[in-house]
């Protein structure tokens, strides 16, 4: 299975279901963390289907926010979730941003770091564009540990099929951990680097909750999901049925966990 194909980002009515709901509980937190004051400008680098902006009006009273993503159906689905005037969906590259140096005084990204080819030039062009005394700020999922919906699909997925393990997103992602956040932001030349564990509750109200999203295709675990025969993806199916904490009524209780990395523009 190629990248281009594991990783695929065209419905948001699709990605919602899966992770969508899950980041805005953890952008809540992010934007807390941060503690920035009022009358920022914002940028959303790899905005998606718009969860961190939204919660950025929601909860900073900023001047402006520009959200960018390189989705076109994703920034449909941000537009139409997202109506405040202060917020603006661009087409944008997060390893090349348009605009002048120093223009915004926020940069953040939600869910994006890891899935760039190069994640310090995009860190480099998010603090281009934020002006001195300013801020950059990442979270990513703790795909090797805490970020259990996934964690539970693929350690699942690599006990039927040991080719998955190459596909499986703890791997793939060694960036997304504390210390290699916390590096990649003090090489890229920010101070006052921190890092933070976000842990989310993910309850499923049954196991169809959790299982359905995984048929949206969007994401690699989805789209691996996907990939199968129906025969092997039934078999998978049972087997992270087994493997899960299903309560007396059904319902699943499991947590997610991102890790939130910022820094200040010298």
């Amino acid at each position: 299975m190629t990248e281009a194909r594991r990783d695929t980002w065209s419905s948001g009515d699709a990605y919602e279901p899966y992770v969508g709901r899950w980041s805005r509980l953890v952008a809540r937190d992010f934007v807390g963390w941060l503690g920035l004051p009022d009358d920022l400008r914002w940028l959303d680098v790899g905005c998606g289907t718009g969860a961190l902006s939204e919660t950025i009006v929601a909860r900073c009273s900023p001047s402006a926010v520009v959200g960018i993503d390189r989705s076109e159906e994703y920034l449909a689905y941000a537009r139409a979730r997202v109506t405040d005037p202060r917020v603006t969906f661009k087409i944008g590259d997060a390893q090349a941003l348009r605009g002048k140096d120093g223009e915004h005084d926020a940069a953040v990204s939600g869910l994006v770091l890891n899935f760039v080819p190069d994640p310090a030039r995009m860190v480099a062009e998010m603090k281009r564009a934020v002006s001195a005394g300013g801020t950059v700020a990442v979270y990513v999922w703790d795909y090797a540990g805490e970020m259990q919906l996934m964690r539970r699909f693929w350690d699942a997925a690599v006990a039927l099929d040991p080719a998955a393990l190459e596909l499986d997103e703890g791997r793939r992602f060694p960036i997304a951990r504390a210390a290699p956040l916390v590096e990649l932001f003090e090489k890229a030349g920010l101070r006052e680097v921190r890092v933070l564990a976000i842990d989310v509750p993910t309850v499923f109200k049954d196991f169809d909750d959790y299982w359905s999203p995984f048929l949206g295709g969007q994401a690699p675990a989805p789209g691996y999901c996907m990939s199968l025969a129906e025969e092997r993806r039934a078999a998978l199916r049972e087997r992270i049925r087994s493997m899960l904490p299903i309560g007396v009524d059904g319902s699943i209780r499991l947590i997610a966990r991102a890790w939130a990395v910022q820094g200040v523009v010298e």
